[in-house]
């Protein structure tokens, strides 16, 4: 919309107006629904809010920046006033990538844009090519995961607002890193959603678990889905972001005949090929369906890659042990085997969490593995444990370098959860800041309740509404001087340098990965082009067949990796890792 005007989405309204500090004036009604009157005249931000029927004011829908929280005024935000200095920055391809993901509140001691820019020198050691920004939009209170967003056009204040994001991926593009923004359009949180207020904007279907869903398939759903696309080329236009990471997608309730997500990527596309550079659409989905990945021509929705949970299942079960839940389908070390050759573990087999058949094959043959993201941890499989605990909780530092392994040079785009790369000590815990008494209560008896009922002691669950539980969750960067933790960050650094120096290991050909292992020894053995990859998962020394070549890299738990070798076999030391030249 053009800056001189104030404009909203209102079809349901008969009368509309705008409050401003010192006046109010009224809206006229437009085509379609829409209400539009001119802006003051004059420099400088403005505050408003719109009153709909007489009542409110209600922060704009499209609301870009909102300094008094979410319950608060609007204040107007020109994009355009952010003097870029990423001129050469052309984009960067999700294929031969390394994503790293972060939670801003809890990535740097102070929680800000700013703070986590004067960080991008340690992401570049670590060979980091995006970074994955957990949701930014605006949420009631003053810390959260994000996925409590109602203002999805607004930069939360707390992170420093939109200014400080253009700031943020302006440093990141000099350093020669992208950013992915995760998104939220399945849901809206729980408090400080008026969108209702203006009209039809939730489903009549019900909402999720998690909040109220958008309107994607009845009357008057065209501009709501718009509603959605916008913000998308928002991110991606004026913030000059190079990709999002799209929540939850299977949630999203669409009946129509063009799904949401093949309009999206439409939309994008076009944008790209506008902007001349590279914009990647990555979806979160529980399906296990390469519709996602499969391009729009041959009947697919056309997004750029798709995350893999399976990876992260059979990687965490090979280690840790663990067979609750949904790992109890991976308890073989077999479904490890076949997810780094296949992609899904779940590929049309019977899942016994579900209860049924889940997913679909992947065509090894036509379909790029750089179209999987996968991580051996992320924000979701560490903060949905009871206790937020991370893998170094459990894991010695072999196993930790076996994950990372498995992550960085596996066949998939890798994606690292912060800290993860000098296994952090620290927790990542749930926690909430909701400013209503009754909202906070209902949050924290719920979340001792879920975890109670799987026999956890209530007293051991944190208190998400405790400002204690969010503080835990901060990273101790003074960790990376400590000799243990330092000689894992230089292992990650070392094989960040492998992934690139050794083009097997971005080669996209999943036909090309074999793998060999033996279920009672513990051992696996990737092969990718010339080299191979050697995995002691046992607790004692194990033979693992190899052919000749000269040891690239290796780490064990405590001293040498490869403790003897012959020509068929290496000798590893529990929990180790050698990976192989050719021979």
């Amino acid at each position: 919309m053009p800056a001189e005007y104030f404009e909203v989405w209102a079809p349901t309204a008969t009368t509309m107006a705008v409050a401003l500090s010192d006046d109010t004036q009224v809206l006229t009604r437009q085509a379609d629904g829409w209400w539009r009157a001119p802006r003051p005249a004059g420099d400088g931000p403005v505050d408003y809010g719109f009153l709909v029927d007489g009542e409110g004011p209600f922060p704009d829908p499209r609301s870009r920046h909102q300094p008094n929280g979410v319950h608060g005024a609007t204040r107007t935000f020109d994009a355009a006033e952010h003097v870029w200095g990423d001129q050469r920055w052309t984009g960067r391809q999700l294929a031969g990538s390394t994503i790293y993901e972060m939670h801003l509140g809890t990535f740097t001691p102070e929680g800000t844009l700013a703070a986590a820019a004067e960080r991008l020198p340690h992401l570049a050691s670590i060979g980091v090519d995006f970074v994955e920004l957990l949701p930014v939009n605006a949420f009631n209170g003053t810390h959260n995961w994000g996925y409590d967003g109602v203002l999805w056009y607004a930069v939360h204040d707390g992170y420093g607002g939109p200014a400080a994001y253009q700031g943020f991926v302006d440093a990141c593009h000099q350093a020669g890193i992208g950013v992915i923004q995760d998104v939220v359009y399945n849901h809206l949180g729980p408090s400080g959603n008026y969108l209702p207020q203006y009209g039809p904007y939730l489903s009549q279907a019900g909402g999720t678990s998690w909040g109220s869903s958008l309107n994607l398939d009845g009357p008057d759903s065209d501009p709501v889905r718009q509603y959605i696309i916008d913000n998308a080329l928002m991110w991606l236009g004026d913030y000059h972001v190079d990709g999002l990471r799209l929540d939850a997608v299977h949630a999203l309730h669409d009946e129509r005949a063009t799904h949401l997500l093949e309009e999206l990527g439409s939309a994008v596309d076009a944008l790209s090929a506008s902007v001349g550079r590279p914009l990647s659409l990555i979806a979160e989905s529980d399906l296990n369906d390469p519709r996602m990945i499969t391009p729009r021509e041959a009947g697919g929705y056309g997004l750029t890659a798709q995350w893999s949970d399976d990876f992260h299942h059979a990687v965490h079960v090979s280690l840790t042990g663990e067979t609750s839940g949904y790992y109890a389908d991976f308890e073989p070390l077999g479904a490890l085997a076949k997810v780094l050759t296949r992609g899904f573990f779940h590929d049309g087999t019977f899942s016994s969490f579900r209860a049924r058949t889940h997913g679909r094959p992947i065509d090894t043959k036509k379909t790029p593995a750089w179209r999987l993201v996968v991580g051996s941890q992320n924000h979701d499989q560490i903060g949905n444990r009871a206790t937020g605990d991370r893998l170094p909780a459990t894991l010695d530092a072999g196993q930790l370098a076996i994950a990372a392994t498995l992550t960085l040079l596996g066949p998939f785009t890798p994606m690292l959860f912060m800290g993860e790369e000098w296994g952090a000590g620290t927790p990542w815990q749930f926690f909430t800041s909701h400013p209503e008494p009754e909202l906070g209560e209902a949050t924290r008896k719920g979340r001792i309740g879920e975890f109670a009922r799987m026999g956890w002691d209530p007293a051991a669950v944190p208190d998400p509404q405790d400002p204690a539980t969010f503080t835990r969750s901060k990273l101790d960067w003074d960790e990376t001087a400590r000799p243990e933790h330092a000689r894992l960050l230089a292992f990650y650094q070392a094989l960040a340098g492998l992934r690139r120096s050794q083009a097997g290991f971005t080669d996209p050909s999943l036909d090309r990965v074999a793998v060999d292992f033996d279920e009672h020894e513990r051992w696996l053995r990737v092969t990718r082009g010339d080299t191979q990859i050697l995995l002691n998962l046992a607790a004692v020394a194990r033979r693992v067949p190899a052919e000749a070549g000269a040891v690239l890299l290796e780490f064990a738990a405590e001293g040498e990796a490869v403790r003897g070798r012959d020509a068929s076999a290496v000798l590893l030391s529990p929990h180790a890792v050698a990976i192989l030249a050719a021979s």
